[in-house]
């Protein structure tokens, strides 16, 4: 009797009924079956390449150790992973640096950022940015120096820098101005611009290629992108934490 009258008074329909019939007068949302098969077929012919590639492998792999062991000395640094990285396969971290400035475009888009303001932190949080933030940042600096000839890089600090935004937003703490304005997206960038623009000017050197970086340069070359690189990755993992745009 309840949902009836509720019904009488919406005009012969419930809510729950108009959702209903909203959803079913968009036909168009739900893809017809020869695409659904069309694109489970593509599917499973990726997957048994994918599977097809990985059974093909020798047993056990050779793998590219000596490769990079023989040509590490023209990468400008001593670690074979970070010249690996920065330098052997410099398309793949460009394109891992796109991605996420993509995911915190995508996000951006869904809706407007939470007030870090507003938490309501217990008197150990508040008191753990005194003492872990300016600790996590001088870790950050390190492991993006240490990256040269030990594990480290640009992505283990960005991580960290990333984790004191955070920190900061769980205990309460008031975002700077600048993390609301255009200083924030031009760091959000800076890595992949960067990356991008050197890379450029590598290919305008005589003889030269995209991203293959002179011997002599190739240090503080990758050191200046890892740099970038750290800043946009803190401040993009802090930005996808606050879960929409400022």
């Amino acid at each position: 009797m309840a949902e009836r009258r509720h019904r009488d008074r919406n005009g012969g329909a419930a809510p729950a009924d108009q959702v209903a019939a909203l959803g079913s007068a968009r036909p168009g949302q739900a893809l017809p079956r020869p695409a659904r098969l069309l694109l489970a077929l593509a599917m499973l012919g990726l997957f048994g390449g994918l599977g097809v590639a990985v059974l093909s492998l020798s047993h056990p792999a050779g793998g590219l150790a000596a490769a990079v062991a023989a040509d590490i000395d023209a990468s400008g640094v001593s670690h074979p992973v970070t010249a690996v990285l920065l330098d052997f396969r410099g398309y793949d971290t460009l394109l891992e640096l796109v991605v996420l400035l993509l995911a915190l475009l995508g996000t951006w888009s869904v809706g407007r950022a939470r007030s870090c303001a507003g938490n309501a932190p217990g008197p150990l949080l508040r008191q753990l940015p005194r003492l872990l933030a300016p600790l996590m940042v001088l870790v950050a600096g390190y492991l993006l120096w240490v990256g040269a000839h030990a594990p480290g890089g640009a992505f283990q600090a960005g991580s960290l820098l990333g984790g004191v935004g955070i920190l900061l937003c769980l205990c309460g703490q008031p975002l700077p101005p600048w993390a609301n304005g255009l200083q924030l997206r031009l760091v959000a960038v800076l890595g992949v611009a960067l990356f991008a623009t050197l890379g450029v000017g590598a290919a305008m050197l005589p003889g030269g290629a995209p991203l293959d970086w002179p011997p002599a340069q190739a240090k503080t070359l990758i050191l200046s992108i890892e740099l970038a690189a750290m800043l946009s990755i803190g401040v993009i993992l802090a930005s996808l934490f606050a879960g929409g745009r400022p």
